[in-house]
Protein backbone atom coordinates (compact mmCIF):
# COMPACT_ATOMS: atom_id res chain seq x y z
CA UNK A 1 0.00 0.00 0.00
CA UNK A 2 1.29 3.35 -0.85
CA UNK A 3 1.50 5.70 1.84
CA UNK A 4 -0.35 9.26 1.90
CA UNK A 5 1.60 12.43 1.51
CA UNK A 6 -1.01 15.09 2.77
CA UNK A 7 -0.33 18.84 1.74
CA UNK A 8 -3.71 20.43 3.15
CA UNK A 9 -7.80 18.83 3.06
CA UNK A 10 -7.84 18.99 -0.26
CA UNK A 11 -4.30 17.96 -1.95
CA UNK A 12 -3.43 14.24 -0.56
CA UNK A 13 -1.29 12.12 -2.54
CA UNK A 14 -1.29 8.54 -2.83
CA UNK A 15 -3.28 5.46 -1.20
CA UNK A 16 -6.48 5.63 -3.65
CA UNK A 17 -6.54 9.36 -3.33
CA UNK A 18 -8.01 11.01 -6.61
CA UNK A 19 -4.82 12.01 -8.88
CA UNK A 20 -3.53 15.36 -8.54
CA UNK A 21 -2.19 18.19 -10.98
CA UNK A 22 1.25 19.79 -10.56
CA UNK A 23 0.78 22.59 -13.03
CA UNK A 24 2.25 26.20 -14.08
CA UNK A 25 5.32 28.00 -16.31
CA UNK A 26 8.66 26.56 -15.91
CA UNK A 27 10.08 29.35 -14.59
CA UNK A 28 8.62 32.97 -13.27
CA UNK A 29 8.84 34.66 -16.19
CA UNK A 30 7.08 37.72 -14.47
CA UNK A 31 4.69 38.32 -11.35
CA UNK A 32 1.75 39.75 -12.90
CA UNK A 33 1.96 37.12 -15.62
CA UNK A 34 2.90 34.04 -13.10
CA UNK A 35 -0.18 35.07 -11.19
CA UNK A 36 -2.32 34.89 -14.12
CA UNK A 37 -1.35 31.22 -15.54
CA UNK A 38 -1.65 30.47 -11.62
CA UNK A 39 -5.30 31.87 -12.19
CA UNK A 40 -6.24 30.35 -15.41
CA UNK A 41 -5.15 27.06 -13.79
CA UNK A 42 -6.96 26.75 -10.75
CA UNK A 43 -10.54 27.93 -12.53
CA UNK A 44 -10.21 25.02 -14.54
CA UNK A 45 -9.06 22.60 -11.35
CA UNK A 46 -11.83 24.16 -9.77
CA UNK A 47 -14.64 23.31 -12.39
CA UNK A 48 -13.15 20.01 -12.70
CA UNK A 49 -12.70 19.35 -8.75
CA UNK A 50 -8.78 17.59 -9.31
CA UNK A 51 -6.69 19.03 -6.63
CA UNK A 52 -4.03 21.44 -7.73
CA UNK A 53 -0.32 22.47 -6.83
CA UNK A 54 1.14 25.47 -8.19
CA UNK A 55 4.56 25.16 -10.02
CA UNK A 56 7.14 27.70 -11.18
CA UNK A 57 10.74 27.59 -10.81
CA UNK A 58 12.21 30.51 -9.28
CA UNK A 59 15.83 30.13 -10.26
CA UNK A 60 16.37 27.61 -13.35
CA UNK A 61 20.27 26.71 -12.31
CA UNK A 62 20.59 24.09 -14.98
CA UNK A 63 19.96 25.56 -18.57
CA UNK A 64 22.16 24.87 -21.59
CA UNK A 65 23.21 28.11 -22.39
CA UNK A 66 24.96 30.98 -19.98
CA UNK A 67 23.15 33.36 -21.92
CA UNK A 68 19.37 31.70 -20.97
CA UNK A 69 16.58 33.25 -19.37
CA UNK A 70 16.89 31.88 -15.71
CA UNK A 71 14.60 33.75 -13.54
CA UNK A 72 13.99 36.19 -10.77
CA UNK A 73 15.72 34.60 -8.57
CA UNK A 74 15.52 33.15 -4.94
CA UNK A 75 14.13 35.93 -2.87
CA UNK A 76 12.18 38.03 -5.73
CA UNK A 77 11.05 34.44 -6.50
CA UNK A 78 9.62 33.27 -3.62
CA UNK A 79 7.82 36.47 -3.30
CA UNK A 80 5.75 36.13 -6.01
CA UNK A 81 5.08 32.43 -5.71
CA UNK A 82 4.18 33.44 -1.71
CA UNK A 83 1.73 36.45 -3.36
CA UNK A 84 -0.17 33.23 -5.53
CA UNK A 85 -0.32 31.32 -2.34
CA UNK A 86 -2.02 33.91 -0.92
CA UNK A 87 -4.12 35.31 -3.37
CA UNK A 88 -5.20 32.03 -4.43
CA UNK A 89 -4.91 29.48 -1.20
CA UNK A 90 -3.18 27.09 -3.50
CA UNK A 91 -0.33 24.91 -2.58
CA UNK A 92 3.11 25.78 -3.99
CA UNK A 93 5.91 23.66 -5.43
CA UNK A 94 9.70 25.12 -6.85
CA UNK A 95 13.15 23.82 -7.24
CA UNK A 96 16.05 23.80 -5.01
CA UNK A 97 19.54 23.59 -6.43
CA UNK A 98 21.41 24.64 -3.18
CA UNK A 99 21.77 23.66 0.39
CA UNK A 100 21.61 26.86 1.46
CA UNK A 101 18.36 28.02 -0.28
CA UNK A 102 16.56 25.35 1.32
CA UNK A 103 15.79 26.62 4.37
CA UNK A 104 14.28 29.76 3.27
CA UNK A 105 11.97 27.87 0.77
CA UNK A 106 10.93 26.17 3.09
CA UNK A 107 9.31 28.76 5.06
CA UNK A 108 7.19 29.93 1.73
CA UNK A 109 6.93 26.35 -0.60
CA UNK A 110 4.92 23.39 0.16
CA UNK A 111 6.61 20.98 -1.89
CA UNK A 112 10.50 21.48 -2.31
CA UNK A 113 11.55 19.75 -5.36
CA UNK A 114 15.06 18.08 -5.98
CA UNK A 115 15.69 18.47 -9.46
CA UNK A 116 16.67 15.37 -12.05
CA UNK A 117 20.23 16.17 -12.22
CA UNK A 118 20.88 16.63 -8.32
CA UNK A 119 18.55 13.34 -7.23
CA UNK A 120 22.08 11.46 -5.86
CA UNK A 121 23.39 15.16 -4.06
CA UNK A 122 22.82 13.12 -0.66
CA UNK A 123 23.26 16.82 1.11
CA UNK A 124 20.89 18.85 -0.67
CA UNK A 125 18.28 15.94 -0.11
CA UNK A 126 18.84 16.07 3.64
CA UNK A 127 18.49 19.77 3.56
CA UNK A 128 15.38 19.42 1.94
CA UNK A 129 13.98 16.60 4.51
CA UNK A 130 15.09 19.13 7.12
CA UNK A 131 12.73 21.35 6.47
CA UNK A 132 9.66 18.96 7.28
CA UNK A 133 8.14 19.53 3.97
CA UNK A 134 6.85 17.33 1.71
CA UNK A 135 10.24 16.94 -1.10
CA UNK A 136 9.40 15.60 -4.41
CA UNK A 137 12.62 14.05 -5.97
CA UNK A 138 12.71 13.45 -10.16
CA UNK A 139 14.44 10.18 -10.42
CA UNK A 140 17.80 11.24 -12.85
CA UNK A 141 17.37 10.69 -16.45
CA UNK A 142 20.54 8.22 -15.57
CA UNK A 143 19.08 6.16 -12.91
CA UNK A 144 17.13 2.79 -13.26
CA UNK A 145 13.52 3.02 -11.13
CA UNK A 146 14.80 0.59 -8.28
CA UNK A 147 17.83 2.65 -7.09
CA UNK A 148 15.57 5.38 -5.86
CA UNK A 149 15.40 3.10 -2.85
CA UNK A 150 18.42 4.74 -2.03
CA UNK A 151 16.61 8.98 -2.55
CA UNK A 152 14.04 6.65 -0.25
CA UNK A 153 17.03 5.62 2.62
CA UNK A 154 18.46 9.06 2.79
CA UNK A 155 14.77 10.45 3.58
CA UNK A 156 14.07 8.45 6.36
CA UNK A 157 17.45 8.77 7.95
CA UNK A 158 16.78 12.55 7.80
CA UNK A 159 13.71 11.57 9.93
CA UNK A 160 11.14 12.84 6.89
CA UNK A 161 8.61 10.35 4.57
CA UNK A 162 6.69 13.35 3.15
CA UNK A 163 7.94 11.81 -0.44
CA UNK A 164 7.23 11.93 -3.95
CA UNK A 165 8.82 10.34 -6.60
CA UNK A 166 8.89 12.08 -10.16
CA UNK A 167 9.53 10.43 -13.52
CA UNK A 168 10.19 12.20 -16.52
CA UNK A 169 12.10 9.76 -18.88
CA UNK A 170 15.44 7.82 -19.31
CA UNK A 171 17.92 8.90 -21.63
CA UNK A 172 18.11 7.25 -24.69
CA UNK A 173 21.08 7.66 -26.82
CA UNK A 174 21.99 11.46 -27.45
CA UNK A 175 19.06 14.87 -27.17
CA UNK A 176 16.52 12.34 -26.29
CA UNK A 177 14.43 10.48 -23.51
CA UNK A 178 11.92 7.97 -23.49
CA UNK A 179 9.42 6.61 -21.31
CA UNK A 180 9.16 3.58 -19.71
CA UNK A 181 5.75 3.25 -17.81
CA UNK A 182 7.43 -0.12 -16.19
CA UNK A 183 8.89 2.14 -13.95
CA UNK A 184 6.07 3.92 -12.49
CA UNK A 185 4.78 0.56 -10.78
CA UNK A 186 8.29 -0.17 -9.46
CA UNK A 187 9.30 3.34 -7.65
CA UNK A 188 5.69 3.01 -6.88
CA UNK A 189 6.38 -0.57 -5.13
CA UNK A 190 8.80 1.72 -2.42
CA UNK A 191 6.00 2.47 -0.93
CA UNK A 192 5.71 6.33 -1.81
CA UNK A 193 3.66 8.18 -4.43
CA UNK A 194 4.36 8.41 -7.54
CA UNK A 195 4.19 11.44 -10.13
CA UNK A 196 4.73 11.20 -14.18
CA UNK A 197 5.95 14.59 -15.76
CA UNK A 198 4.56 14.32 -18.87
CA UNK A 199 6.01 17.52 -20.16
CA UNK A 200 9.42 17.24 -19.50
CA UNK A 201 9.49 13.27 -20.78
CA UNK A 202 9.04 14.90 -24.44
CA UNK A 203 11.99 16.77 -23.80
CA UNK A 204 14.72 17.05 -26.17
CA UNK A 205 18.01 18.27 -23.42
CA UNK A 206 20.28 20.23 -25.42
CA UNK A 207 18.64 19.02 -29.10
CA UNK A 208 18.17 22.79 -30.23
CA UNK A 209 22.20 22.98 -29.67
CA UNK A 210 21.57 26.43 -27.39
CA UNK A 211 18.89 24.96 -26.30
CA UNK A 212 16.68 21.96 -25.42
CA UNK A 213 13.65 21.55 -27.68
CA UNK A 214 10.60 19.43 -27.38
CA UNK A 215 7.68 17.41 -29.02
CA UNK A 216 4.56 18.58 -27.27
CA UNK A 217 1.93 16.73 -29.08
CA UNK A 218 3.18 13.53 -27.14
CA UNK A 219 2.39 15.24 -23.94
CA UNK A 220 -1.24 14.19 -24.02
CA UNK A 221 -0.09 10.28 -24.97
CA UNK A 222 1.82 10.03 -22.35
CA UNK A 223 -0.26 11.66 -19.60
CA UNK A 224 -2.98 9.56 -20.38
CA UNK A 225 -0.39 6.46 -20.88
CA UNK A 226 1.00 7.01 -17.35
CA UNK A 227 -2.39 7.42 -15.59
CA UNK A 228 -3.29 4.27 -17.20
CA UNK A 229 -0.24 2.87 -15.45
CA UNK A 230 -0.94 4.28 -12.29
CA UNK A 231 0.11 7.36 -10.67
CA UNK A 232 -0.74 9.93 -8.03
CA UNK A 233 0.17 13.01 -10.19
CA UNK A 234 0.22 14.44 -13.21
CA UNK A 235 3.30 16.93 -13.35
CA UNK A 236 2.60 19.38 -16.48
CA UNK A 237 4.55 22.60 -17.50
CA UNK A 238 2.26 24.84 -19.43
CA UNK A 239 2.15 28.12 -20.72
CA UNK A 240 -0.48 30.44 -22.84
CA UNK A 241 1.96 30.89 -25.48
CA UNK A 242 5.18 28.30 -25.69
CA UNK A 243 6.72 29.54 -28.27
CA UNK A 244 7.29 32.75 -26.41
CA UNK A 245 7.96 31.07 -23.69
CA UNK A 246 11.23 31.94 -21.46
CA UNK A 247 12.29 28.66 -20.65
CA UNK A 248 11.52 24.96 -22.14
CA UNK A 249 8.60 26.32 -24.32
CA UNK A 250 8.88 23.14 -27.15
CA UNK A 251 8.31 20.80 -24.28
CA UNK A 252 5.11 22.54 -22.61
CA UNK A 253 1.70 22.02 -23.07
CA UNK A 254 -0.51 24.91 -24.52
CA UNK A 255 -2.43 26.30 -21.43
CA UNK A 256 -5.46 26.30 -23.77
CA UNK A 257 -5.12 22.51 -24.16
CA UNK A 258 -5.11 21.49 -20.82
CA UNK A 259 -8.79 21.58 -19.90
CA UNK A 260 -9.13 19.26 -22.14
CA UNK A 261 -6.73 17.06 -21.51
CA UNK A 262 -7.37 17.08 -17.62
CA UNK A 263 -10.96 15.42 -19.01
CA UNK A 264 -9.80 12.73 -20.09
CA UNK A 265 -7.02 12.06 -17.37
CA UNK A 266 -9.83 12.12 -14.81
CA UNK A 267 -11.82 9.61 -16.49
CA UNK A 268 -9.14 7.38 -16.85
CA UNK A 269 -8.10 7.55 -13.32
CA UNK A 270 -11.63 7.15 -12.40
CA UNK A 271 -12.01 3.65 -13.67
CA UNK A 272 -8.44 2.51 -12.66
CA UNK A 273 -7.35 0.48 -9.68
CA UNK A 274 -4.48 2.78 -8.02
CA UNK A 275 -4.10 -1.00 -5.87
CA UNK A 276 -3.97 -3.53 -8.66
Amino acid sequence: MVRQVKINDKVIFGGNKPLVLIAGPCVIESPDGTLKIAEAIKKITSKLRIPFVFKASYDKANRTSINSFRGPGLYEGLKVLSQVKSKLGVPILSDVHDINQAQMAGEILDIIQIPAFLCRQTDLIVAAAGTGKTVNVKKGQFMAPWDVSGIVKKMKEAGNQNLLLTERGVSFGYNNLISDFRALPIMRASGYPVVFDATHSVQKPGGLGHASGGESQYIPLLARCAVTAGVDAIFLETHPNPARALSDGPNSLPLKNLEKLLKELIAIDRIRDKNA
